[in-house]
């Protein structure tokens, strides 16, 4: 099968994949499909890399990680709850997540939300995520699907984030599909590919030990967003932040008509601070002023941002 040809009959390839895994049951064996008895190996490849990757040069914080295609929470529970202070879940069936609840056992409190939603329609909430791991899923996402839900990947990470890809691949230079789960598995070649299209620079890869023979080469990417894309996400962080001070501002009941046209200036890259002086001068309300302070701080630094890029 041809990279071209993977986003024929894309409605199909989603509702049979659904109907596929509504007969899953909800276990460690049905998760890994009847290969439960390699997760301890799976999971000690994985944590090497966690490890390789927090000794590197910048590594990200160990703040907050989504698990996504999660199942019923294998990896939430033995990877990312024991590295990082919240992770978040998004799988499509409801049904593995309501057994997550109790198959996480007390780290269920460090799941912060649970997202009952097919990838191809998931985008993480922006400079959220310190990793992004995501994990025998991918080859249940068309070509296109795949490159936008990586570049909304890029979105969703924080300084230093990183995308973390753990997949089975081809031996062959071919892609290989599996009529009865609805899946593909990808060559190589192919996922550089896609990271590329996706704006996504390999930051290491390493190829997974000690699985039986007989199954597919898994391997591990470390993705980060390249150049062109963290100037983009600066830009629109910076919006972002500019918007959450502007909202803040609504709650106050201050008078907003400044601060909007403010808003407005600023994506015109043409705003100054001088509009909305006499605006803070005129309240009296100190938690007002304190939102003004706010804007007139981030103005500063929003306008070289702009000016730079």
């Amino acid at each position: 099968m041809s990279l071209e040809n993977v986003d024929n009959n894309e409605e199909k390839f989603y509702t049979n994949a659904v109907n596929y895994w509504s007969e899953i049951p909800a276990t460690i064996d049905g998760m890994l499909g009847g290969f439960g008895f390699i997760s301890q190996t799976d999971i000690k490849g994985s944590k090497m890399l966690l490890n390789q990757l927090f000794n590197s040069k910048d590594p990200p914080e160990k703040h907050y990680a989504l698990d996504c295609g999660a199942g019923i929470g294998r990896i939430s529970k033995f990877l990312l709850t024991e590295t990082f202070e919240k992770v978040d879940m998004v799988e499509q069936n409801e049904d593995f997540l309501q057994q997550a609840k109790q198959y996480l056992g007390p780290k269920v409190d460090k799941i912060g939300n649970f997202y009952p939603e097919g990838l191809q329609n998931f985008q993480p909430e922006t400079g959220k995520y310190d990793v992004i791991w995501i994990q025998w899923v991918l080859g249940h996402l068309t070509n296109a699907d795949l490159i936008q839900f990586l570049i909304s990947c890029g979105k969703g990470l924080k300084k230093n984030g990183v995308i973390v890809i753990k997949e089975n691949v081809t031996s062959s230079d071919e892609i290989e599909k599996d009529e009865q789960d609805s899946s593909i598995t990808r060559p190589l070649r192919h996922y550089h590919t896609i990271f590329q299209k996706a704006k996504l620079e390999c930051y290491r890869q390493l190829k997974q030990q000690n699985f039986p023979k007989g199954l597919f080469p898994v391997y591990m990417f470390i993705l980060r967003p390249s150049g062109d894309i963290l100037n983009e996400m600066s830009h629109e962080n910076n919006l972002v932040k500019l918007e959450n001070v502007h909202d803040n501002c609504k709650k106050d009941n201050v008078i907003c008509e400044t601060i909007i046209q403010h808003d407005s200036d600023l994506k015109d890259k043409n705003a100054t601070s001088s509009d909305i002086v006499e605006f803070k001068n005129s309240t009296n309300n100190d938690e007002n002023k304190i939102n003004i302070e706010s804007l007139l701080k981030f103005d500063d630094s929003m306008k070289t941002s702009l000016d730079n890029q």
